[in-house]
C-alpha cells in the first residue's frame, strides 16, 4: 500500500490517440526505486556539471551572435538597402537530446540556423558562414557535409561539439520571436529545409505531448543508457537512435500519465514486448495539411508498407523515424525488450537491482563467427570522411545478406567502431552471424554470400570523394581470434565455460574460400549460431525446411505476410491498477495494450526490407555477377590464391586439407578478382582482393551426435 499522499493523484489531460492504460499514481515502492534509479544515473555520469551547462549556454549565445552578423553581411553584399540590412536576422534553435534535456557530458548539440529567403544554403551558408567560422579562433574541426540527406556543418566551438543545420524560410525578415511549430513556416520552402526544420518541430511536439516532462526526461535517460549498454542504440546500424527512443518513451508516458520513472521503465518493456510490429507507434493522429507534403501512410504509399517498425513523428509532415530497422535488428531489439521485461519483473520481486538491467551486452561472446570490415585512409581528415561513408552503407550489407538468403542467415551489426592503435588511420566494424533460430538445417544447405559481399564493396568503392589510401577489407574472424583491441584496455577477458544467463545453441557452418592454385577446399567454421536463446513464440512452432541452396543469383519470391487490420474506433480502455502484478491484472493490461495498437493502417509486408534501399542494386549485381561467374559450381579457381582460413573444426573431424593458417583473420579475397575488376568496372583498390564467402550449415542433430560421440 502506498501512503495516502502518494495516492491522491488527479487525472491530467488525456494525451495521445487512446485512453491511458492506467491513471494510477506511484506507490512507496515506486518512489524508492525511482530514487535509486536517479542516483544510479548520476553515479554512472549521465548528468553534466553546472560548469559545463553554463559553457554550453555561452557557446549557443556566441553562435547566435555569429549568424546574426553573417546574415547582415550577406544582406549588404547582395545590395539590400540599409534599413533591410539592419532588420536582417537569423536565429539559432536547438533540438535533439539537448532540447529534450537528456544530454550528457560531452554530448553534441544539435542546432538549426533559420535564415531569410535571400540567404542561400550553397553560396551563403556553406560559403560565407563557413568562411566566418573557419576564421574564428573558437572553432575547430570544421567539417561541412553539404551533400547529406540533411545538409550539416559539424565543428567544435570552444570545445563543444556542434551539428549545425540550415533552414531558408520564405520570409524577408526572420522575427526574433519566430514560432517554427506553426505549419505555415513550411510554405514555399525546399525539401532540405523541411527536413532541417523537422528535428526542431518534432522535439517541441514531444515535449508538448508528454504529461510530465521531468518523469519523461528521467525515463528517457534511463532507456538511452540501457539501449547503449545492450548495443541497440544506433540509427545508422539499423537499430534506434535518439529520436526513436524519445518517441517510444513518450508513448509510455501517455499511457501511464501519473507514473514515476520506475514504473514507466517497467511498463516500457511490458508494452513493447507485447507490441505487434509493424503496428505503428504514434503520439498523435496523422494529419494532412493543405501544404501537400507527403506524410507516412501505407494505404497510399506502397513503400511505407515495407517498414518493419514504424515509429511516427508527431509534427507535420509525419514520417516514419525508424525506416532503417531491418528484420535482423528488429529481432534483436524484440529479444532485448523481452529480457528487459524479465529483469523488471525480477526487480519487482526484489531479486535484482538496476545493475542487472544495465548489464553490458557481451557481443563478442555470443557468436562464434563474425564479419570484420576494416577501413583505412591516408590521413585523419580522409579517415573521417571515408569512415562516415562506409558506416552509412553498412546497413545495406545487412539488408543484402537478409534478402539474398531469404532471411535464413541473420546479421547482428555492432553499433560502434573500433580502432587498432598500432595501425595509423584505421577503424573497423563487426557483424555477428547466425542461422535463423527455430529452423532445422538440412545437410548440405548453403548460403552463398560471396556476391553479396562483393556488391557491397563495389558500392562503397563508388564514393565520389574517394582519394588514394581509402581502402576497405572484409574478413571472417572466429570468436577466439577476435583482435584484442576491441576489448577494454586491450585485454581479452577470460571466457567462462558458460555465459551467465545465456543459453548457447551450437550450429555448424562452413565457409568456402579460394584455396591455393587449382585446389577445391572447404574451411569449417565454428557454429555461427551462439546467440542468446530467449523465450519466443515461434520456437514452439514446428518448422520444416526443404533442401534449399540460397544463392544471391536466385530470384527472390515475395514473402507475403498477412497482418491483422487494426481499427481505431475501439471502446475506451478500462482503468487498471498500475502496481498490481497479479496474473489477472497483467492479463487485463495485455488486453488494453492490444486495443492500443489501433489505427486505420493496414500493415502488409512483401519483403523484409525497404525496396528503396535495394532497387538500384540489380544493375550493379549483374555487373559483379558477370565478372564472378555462376556461384553454383562452388568456389572459383585461381592461379594465385593469397589469403587462407584458420584450420579448425568444431565437430572433431580434424583439420581441413589444403589450408594454411594466417593469423586470426580470414581474408575473403583473391587477386584474380581484383585484376578482373580493375579491367572492367570501377575497382575499390588495385591492391585489394575481393571477398569470397560461402556459409554451409549442416544438420544440428548430426553435429550434436558427433559431439556426443567425441565425449
Amino acid at each position: 500500500m502506498g501512503s495516502p499522499g502518494l495516492n491522491n493523484w488527479n487525472k491530467v489531460q488525456r494525451l495521445g490517440i487512446t485512453e491511458p492504460i492506467s491513471w494510477s499514481g506511484p506507490t512507496e515502492f515506486d518512489v524508492i526505486k525511482t530514487h535509486e534509479l536517479e542516483k544510479y544515473l548520476a553515479v554512472v555520469g549521465l548528468y553534466e556539471s553546472q560548469e559545463e551547462a553554463v559553457s554550453r549556454e555561452e557557446v549557443l549565445g556566441r553562435l547566435d551572435q555569429i549568424v546574426k552578423l553573417w546574415v547582415k553581411s550577406i544582406s549588404r553584399a547582395k545590395g539590400l538597402n540599409e534599413q533591410m540590412v539592419q532588420e536582417a536576422n537569423a536565429k539559432i534553435f536547438t533540438f535533439g537530446s539537448y532540447r529534450l534535456g537528456v544530454h550528457g557530458p560531452g554530448a553534441d548539440i544539435d542546432t538549426l540556423c533559420v535564415g531569410p529567403r535571400h540567404a542561400t544554403r550553397e553560396e551563403d551558408f556553406f560559403g560565407e558562414l563557413h568562411k566566418m567560422l573557419s576564421e574564428s579562433p573558437e572553432v575547430t574541426e570544421l567539417h561541412p557535409v553539404p551533400d547529406a540527406h540533411v545538409p550539416v556543418m559539424k565543428f567544435k566551438f570552444s570545445g563543444v561539439s556542434i551539428d549545425l543545420l540550415y533552414a531558408k524560410l520564405s520570409l524577408w525578415v526572420v522575427p526574433e520571436d519566430l514560432d517554427i511549430s506553426q505549419d505555415s513556416i513550411l510554405q514555399n520552402v525546399d525539401e532540405q529545409t523541411v527536413r532541417s526544420l523537422n528535428g526542431c518541430r518534432v522535439t517541441d511536439q514531444i515535449l508538448c505531448l508528454v504529461p510530465n516532462i521531468q518523469n519523461f526526461r528521467t525515463t528517457l535517460r534511463c532507456m538511452r543508457f540501457w539501449a547503449k549498454r545492450r548495443g541497440v542504440y544506433s540509427n545508422v546500424s539499423g537499430f534506434l537512435g535518439g529520436i526513436n527512443w524519445a518517441l517510444l518513451v513518450a508513448r509510455i508516458c501517455q499511457l501511464y500519465p501519473n507514473a514515476l520513472p520506475n514504473m514507466l521503465v517497467s511498463r516500457f518493456f511490458r508494452v513493447y514486448t507485447q507490441w505487434r510490429w509493424p503496428n505503428p507507434v504514434m503520439l498523435c493522429d496523422i494529419e494532412d495539411s493543405s501544404l501537400g507534403l507527403q506524410v507516412w501512410d501505407p494505404r497510399r504509399y506502397p513503400k511505407d508498407k515495407f517498414h518493419l517498425m514504424p515509429i511516427i513523428t508527431p509534427a507535420y509532415p509525419c514520417m516514419n523515424s525508424s525506416y532503417n530497422v531491418s528484420s535482423s535488428t528488429l529481432r534483436i531489439m524484440t529479444e532485448e525488450f523481452q529480457r528487459g521485461n524479465e529483469m523488471c519483473e525480477t526487480m519487482e520481486a526484489n531479486k535484482a537491482d538496476w545493475n542487472t538491467l544495465f548489464e553490458l551486452y557481451p557481443f563478442f561472446e555470443v557468436y562464434k563467427n563474425y564479419l570484420q570490415i576494416d577501413v583505412t585512409a591516408a590521413n585523419v581528415d580522409d579517415l573521417r570522411k571515408w569512415k562516415g561513408w562506409v558506416e552509412s552503407r553498412l546497413r545495406q550489407l545487412t539488408l543484402k545478406i537478409e534478402r539474398y538468403t531469404f532471411n535464413m542467415l541473420q546479421c547482428h551489426p555492432h553499433p560502434g567502431d573500433f580502432s587498432d592503435k598500432s595501425k595509423p588511420f584505421h577503424c573497423c566494424y563487426f557483424m555477428g552471424l547466425q542461422r535463423k533460430q527455430g529452423v532445422q538445417a538440412k545437410e548440405g544447405e548453403q548460403f552463398d554470400i560471396r556476391l553479396t559481399v562483393e556488391e557491397f564493396k563495389h558500392a562503397v568503392g563508388m564514393y565520389t570523394l574517394r582519394k588514394p589510401g581509402m581502402e576497405i577489407h572484409v574478413s571472417h574472424v572466429k570468436r577466439r581470434n577476435i583482435p584484442n583491441f576491441v576489448f577494454p584496455g586491450g585485454i581479452r577477458p577470460l571466457r567462462p565455460s558458460k555465459l551467465a544467463g545465456e543459453s548457447k545453441r551450437v550450429l555448424e557452418s562452413k565457409v568456402r574460400c579460394q584455396p591455393e592454385a587449382d585446389k577445391s577446399t572447404e574451411a569449417v567454421l565454428d557454429g555461427v549460431d551462439d546467440r542468446r536463446k530467449r523465450k519466443r513464440e515461434d520456437d514452439n512452432v514446428p518448422t520444416t525446411m526443404g533442401s534449399l541452396k540460397c544463392s544471391p543469383v536466385n530470384s527472390i519470391a515475395p514473402c507475403s505476410t498477412k497482418s491483422n487490420e487494426v481499427v481505431r474506433d475501439s471502446p475506451p480502455v478500462g482503468l487498471l491498477s498500475a502496481t498490481d502484478v497479479s496474473s489477472s491484472t497483467k492479463e487485463a493490461e495485455s488486453l488494453a495494450i492490444e486495443k492500443i495498437m489501433s489505427g486505420p493502417y493496414v500493415a502488409h509486408q512483401a519483403f523484409p526490407e525497404e525496396l528503396e534501399e535495394l532497387e538500384d542494386d540489380f544493375e550493379n549485381r549483374n555487373q559483379v555477377k558477370d565478372l564472378l561467374g555462376s556461384s553454383k559450381g562452388g568456389p572459383m579457381e585461381s592461379s594465385t590464391a593469397k589469403e587462407v582460413v584458420t584450420d579448425t573444426s568444431i565437430d572433431g573431424a580434424g583439420p581441413c586439407s589444403g589450408l594454411r593458417s594466417k593469423g586470426s583473420l580470414e581474408e575473403l579475397e583473391t587477386d584474380e578478382l581484383a585484376a578482373k575488376l580493375s579491367n572492367g568496372i570501377h575497382s575499390t583498390s588495385t591492391a585489394q582482393r575481393k571477398p569470397l564467402i560461402r556459409l554451409n550449415f549442416t544438420s544440428l542433430a548430426k553435429a550434436t551426435d558427433k559431439r556426443e560421440q567425441l565425449k
